[in-house]
């Protein structure tokens, strides 16, 4: 139903809110200059022409050279009205694309995954202003075609009481009705975009119960009332004359008659008669090239003309089976056109939806085999798209040295016209190729993507072969373009000169008759505006006056039927040379690439797999950015920005993932294997890349960059390998790498102090102390082997990060020992453990006279299995096992200040190895200053000096790390407030049998095929022992106990009795016995040798802490020392 025929009820509500004034002031504005510019026009023609024209006509002129002029301003006035429709159906053609693309691209930008609540809705407010510009633009349409349409019913009417403008019998306007089809496919194209657009259509609903919601609650929206009823009825209004997808159907049934104004065009026999000559001759035009190589426009021609039969079929509701027919078959050869983008078109469905009359004429059979040419079509394709891509790359490359030859060839004035119509013929062929590859990529495309069929990877990549080729046209014309726009003028002017020596020989042949006729003025007077219009440049608007003058001066005979073909062939050929280069744009034009980007990324794992040829893949991303002028009609986002960055950042990861990432990673797997030779590894086919260090150097470098310097920090030994790396990378693929400016180390370099000192906590729970061999053991590990620390990886560390780490380290470890400190404190003041060890001291006060002086060993295990009763971990520790670990952590935290100092002093002498004599360092500043040298190096000298200094003290004696932790612990653990850690000493032995059996599980599981708490060495225990009897000055109480000789009287005393038991038993000859007696001497001799050990590294870790002196002694020492200062 027709938009126009809505009745009245329906129409808005009248008020005047002032823009019409406001309208009506610009347009007499507007219409005032209009007047000005026309009034100054016509004074220039007057004065032009001031000889033959006066007040008073002057008889003496010839009369028939007046009837001449009379016949060109009636010929002349009748193509200028129709020029001017047709210019306007030009400029609809212009801002067609806007709406399109606006359309198109409705929605897309946001992804579906954050889309906000209440997005849709604000988009679709967007758009609603863009909508309201669609619809003038429809309705300016539908007021071009009924315009059109009175305008050749004018001109053929079958009324005889009509005056005729001019005699029309044998004037065909067939361009007339060309552009009247293009302007109908126009709306067909929109009424697609609507039908296919499920997003708008959703959107647009939404937006309608939204607009119910603020209609039911206005004020809390703060519209007001009565603007909501106005809008309403625009919603109404834009919703029945676009998004119905009835806008073609609304304009062909359209009221054409308009009796007022005495036009009938359903009754008007003459004009139907030549409305269905004009559409059979432009289908006749339009079969036998389409499909064909020669192929340029046919196929919008072919839509134009499916629109015009429909329009004749509404206005005259007659139907012409036998070329409804011949439209249909047309469907076996073309089974879909693309009208715009992704947007397809199947001309079978639209004849029989449009034209049911015909339809129900066509046997089912006929109709069926249409559609089903559709799937064999796609198969067909499928089949011959290789030999197709192979086909084409030779035309376009052959076609493309055919350009360069013309651009290094000079014009040869004596064969000037052969020159220029070779040029023409080369320019010519490559738009012909652009729109035969064009043609084949959307067809197939579109025809996958609607039909939903798969497409394989095959077909894949050979269409985007065939989109390389289609830019590569594209991209010899530009260039080229200095060559081909020089040659288009000349190209032109001797196209202009053929079309006038065809003319001028049919003008002689009219002026030669002498019979006198209205008609033949006629085709004399439309020679002579042809003649005009090609005497200039050749414009737009003077090719289609030629074409429409030429449409009556073709009428009688005057061109012969050899000069008439040729004649329309030089025209065709200028319009296409007059614009070659929109022609050019349009033809290679890959925006519909944006609807089906999903092909990218396999057309990017082919270019990655077959990196022969990898420098075509510029001409993909020239395709992919003809999206981008078409993203900026979109209307529905804040900023048409936003869709860009979205388009860029979705192209751009795709790139990235399934190209340059893999190129990176197979350059750096390159240049390890390479660098790696030595290894002998089997032979690799490392991937070629010369050609791309030109368009993704700067990606490799900055990835390769990244990862050296990444991989470098995690581990600072493999610094050498990767400096090798570097370098190779700048010699094989000529990339400019950046230098990392790390600090470098040795193989040996282990773990980090920095790391340690960040994790000291872990560090002393995990590792092992060795006191002897001053190295630290991983307890345990998930790789076969265990990680060691020792004094050269911390002086690699200290060398690394600079001396200023010690002290950092030092005062981490205060932190960490105060929080163990907190611990052992609790455990000591526990009720439990201090009644027992008070209990102890008092027994063995009284009893140490009876035990010569020796606390007894059974007292101590008694006290170590009494501790288990008070309960255990869920692993079987007992508190003194905890309370055992808390020391040996205490005990590893003081080894580790021991290997710093030595590290930190072996670091200092590698140093100051290269200096000759510690004893006599020269004075460089002093020496810089007698030879007079500039300031700077006297800085740089004084610095040296500064350097030497530092390098001298730390070398000659290292900070006393011990006697700063001793120092500031001793006076708090010595207070009266901690009295209850006095009785300290009196655990110690408990803590050693304690110790000894823990040690001995340890070692036996060494020789276990299951290692899990295997060890071989815990002296972190002995350093926690003997550094917390210095804190707490109880050297001499530990001393008087006299534990270890009890312990070794202990066991001597088991073992000899022991080996006197074997002595009897050796006469009975009892195996089992004498085995259970080895195994009892074995095993006393394993806990001797451990308490032994125990003994002995205690005894060392007291060397540390001076144990030979007393905190009293001490004291006495330091004041002495001050005195004699």
């Amino acid at each position: 139903m027709a938009v126009e025929a809505i009745s009245p009820d329906w129409e808005f509500d009248r008020f005047d809110d002032g823009s019409t004034k406001i309208h009506t002031e610009v347009q007499q504005k507007n219409y005032g200059k209009f007047l000005e510019e026309y009034t100054s026009q016509l004074k220039g023609i007057e004065d032009a022409l001031d000889d033959s024209i006066g007040d008073v006509w002057d008889f003496t002129l010839d009369p028939i050279a007046l009837k001449v002029l009379n016949k060109v301003i009636t010929v002349y006035a009748v193509l200028f009205n129709f020029n001017c429709t047709l210019c306007v159906v030009c400029t609809c053609k212009y801002f067609r694309k806007s709406f399109y693309n606006g359309l198109l691209y409705y929605g897309e930008g946001v992804s579906d995954s954050c889309v906000v609540e209440g997005e849709s809705q604000v988009q679709m407010g967007r758009f609603i202003s863009f909508f309201q510009e669609l619809s003038c633009f429809v309705s300016r349409c539908f007021e071009v075609v009924v315009n059109v349409v009175h305008q050749l019913a004018a001109l053929y009417n079958s009324n005889k009481g009509v005056t005729k403008i001019i005699e029309s019998s044998g004037v065909h306007f067939q361009t007339v009705y060309e552009h009247l089809g293009e302007l109908l496919v126009v709306l067909l194209t929109l009424d697609e975009i609507m039908e296919n657009h499920g997003t708008l259509k959703d959107h647009w609903k939404m937006y309608k119960r939204l607009l119910k919601s603020v209609h039911h609650n206005p004020g809390k929206f703060a519209i007001p009332e009565e603007k909501l009823k106005p809008f309403e009825k625009l919603l109404f209004k834009l919703e029945g004359q676009l998004l119905d997808g009835m806008i073609f159907q609304a304009c062909v049934e359209q009221r054409f008659d308009d009796p007022g104004e005495g036009v009938s065009v359903s009754k008007n026999s003459a004009f139907a008669e030549e409305f269905a000559l004009n559409i059979r001759t432009i289908f006749t035009n339009v079969e036998s090239k389409i499909g064909e190589p020669s192929e340029i426009d046919q196929r919008d021609k072919y839509a134009g003309v499916c629109g015009l039969y429909v329009l004749h079929f509404h206005i005259f509701r007659t139907v012409d089976k036998k070329l409804y027919k011949a439209l249909l078959d047309i469907c076996k050869k073309v089974p879909a056109v693309t009208l715009t983008s992704n947007i397809i078109w199947f001309p079978d469905t639209f004849l029989m939806a449009k034209v049911p009359a015909a339809a129900k004429l066509m046997d089912k059979k006929s109709v069926q085999s249409v559609r089903a040419q559709r799937d064999t079509y796609l198969q067909q394709r499928a089949q011959t798209l290789t030999k197709d891509v192979q086909s084409y790359y030779v035309f376009v490359t052959s076609w493309m040295m055919k350009m360069e030859a013309i651009s290094s060839k000079e014009q040869r004035n004596d064969k000037l016209s052969e020159d220029l119509s070779s040029r023409c013929n080369v320019f010519v062929q490559g738009i012909l190729y652009a729109y035969s590859i064009g043609t084949i990529i959307k067809t197939t495309m579109n025809l996958y993507m609607s039909m939903q069929r798969p497409m394989t990877k095959a077909s894949v990549k050979a269409l985007c072969r065939l989109v390389e080729l289609l830019k590569a046209v594209e991209h010899t014309f530009h260039r080229r373009s200095m060559v081909v726009a020089d040659s288009v003028s000349h190209i032109t002017q001797h196209l202009q000169s053929q079309a006038l020596n065809s003319i001028g020989t049919a003008k002689k042949r009219v002026i030669s008759d002498k019979k006198y006729s209205e008609q033949r003025l006629d085709v004399l007077s439309s020679l002579v505006m042809a003649e005009n219009a090609l005497n200039g440049p050749s414009t737009k608007e003077r090719r289609l006056v030629v074409s429409l003058a030429l449409s009556v001066g073709t009428q009688m005979k005057t061109f012969k039927d050899e000069e008439l073909l040729p004649l329309q062939l030089v025209l065709k050929k200028l319009d296409l040379i007059s614009e070659l280069k929109e022609r050019v744009k349009v033809q290679c034009d890959c925006s519909f690439l944006y609807w089906h980007r999903a092909v990218f990324p396999i057309y990017l794992d082919d270019v990655y797999d077959h990196a022969v040829d990898a420098a075509r893949i510029h001409y993909m991303f020239s395709a992919l950015r003809d999206s981008v002028p078409t993203m900026l009609h979109a209307k529905h986002m804040e900023s048409c920005d936003q869709l860009l960055e979205s388009y860029d950042t979705e192209i751009m990861e795709v790139f990235n993932e399934h190209l340059l990432d893999k190129l990176c990673k197979e350059i750096e797997k390159d240049l390890r294997l390479s660098v790696h030779t030595h290894l002998k590894l089997d032979d690799r086919n490392p991937f070629k890349v010369a050609l791309w260090c030109v368009c993704v150097c700067a990606y490799v470098t900055h990835y390769l960059d990244k990862t050296f310097y990444n991989l470098t920090t995690v581990a600072l030994h493999d610094w050498a390998t990767y400096s090798e790396m570097r370098n190779l990378a700048t010699q094989r693929y000529g990339l400019m790498m950046t230098e990392a400016h790390l600090p470098s180390q040795t193989l040996e370099q282990g773990l980090d102090v920095l790391e340690i000192m960040r994790n000291i906590h872990v560090f002393v729970s995990r590792y092992l102390y060795n006191l002897n061999n001053q190295i630290f053991i991983e307890k345990t590990s998930n790789n076969k082997h265990l990680n060691t620390i020792n004094i050269r990886h911390i002086a690699n560390s200290i060398r690394t990060h600079g001396t200023g780490i010690m002290n950092t380290t030092v005062n981490f470890t205060y932190q960490f020992l105060r929080k163990k400190f907190y611990i052992f404190s609790q455990f000591m003041y526990d009720e439990h453990i201090k009644s027992r060890l008070i209990k102890d001291i008092r027994f063995f006060r009284e009893t140490k006279d009876q035990s010569d002086q020796k606390y007894p060993f059974e007292r101590a295990e008694k006290f170590n299995r009494g501790i288990r009763k008070l309960g255990i971990t869920p692993d079987g520790q007992s508190y003194l096992d905890q309370f055992r670990q808390l020391i040996s952590q205490i005990g590893n935290a003081m080894g580790y200040v021991r290997m710093i100092r030595s590290g930190g002093l072996h670091c200092c002498s590698s140093a100051i190895r290269f200096v000759p004599d510690l004893e006599d360092i020269v004075n460089f500043e002093e020496l810089v200053k007698e030879e007079g040298l500039s300031e700077e190096t006297q800085k740089a000298a004084s610095l040296l000096d500064s350097v030497l200094g530092d390098l001298t003290s730390n070398s000659a004696e290292g900070t006393e790390y011990f006697k700063m932790l001793v120092g500031v612990f001793a006076p708090e653990f010595r207070s009266i407030k901690n009295m209850h850690l006095r009785n300290f000493y009196m655990i110690v032995p408990p803590l050693t049998v304690n110790f000894v059996e823990h040690s001995i599980g340890c070692k036996e599981k060494l020789n276990k095929k299951n290692k899990g708490g295997a060890a071989f060495t815990d002296d972190g225990f002995a350093m926690g022992v003997a550094y917390i009897l210095k804190l707490l000055d109880q050297y001499l109480e530990f001393d008087s106990l006299h534990w270890f000789q009890a312990v070794r009287e202990k066991y001597m005393k088991e073992m000899s009795a022991v080996v006197k038991e074997q002595n009897v038993q050796a006469t009975s000859q009892d195996e089992k016995l004498l085995q259970t007696m080895n195994l009892t001497q074995k095993r006393l001799d394993i806990y001797l040798q451990e308490f032994e050990l125990l003994h002995f590294s205690l005894s060392s870790a007291r060397i540390f802490f001076r144990a030979d002196k007393t905190a009293a002694e001490e004291t006495q020492e330091r004041k002495d020392r001050g005195q004699g200062s």
